[in-house]
């Protein structure tokens, strides 16, 4: 496990969201790291298909998990 230094401003924001979106401070600094990394490195996607691609990888990656619709 690696220390950032980030700004108080955007330590109080990352907390702040954290609470709404029910994650941890750590796991919403992680999700928004990752989807900055995404993003760069695929600058044509939106943020709605790089968390639909994310899924379908982690459907590849677990292939015990089924999705259940309502119908």
């Amino acid at each position: 496990m690696g220390i950032v230094k980030i700004d108080d401003e955007l330590h109080e924001e990352v907390r702040r969201v954290s609470g709404v979106m029910c994650r941890t401070i750590n796991t919403q600094a992680e999700f928004w790291m990752k989807i900055g990394m995404l993003a760069e490195t695929n600058p044509t996607l939106s943020f709605n298909e790089i968390v639909k691609m994310e899924l379908e990888a982690s459907k590849q990656n677990r292939p015990d998990l089924k999705v259940i619709e309502d119908g």
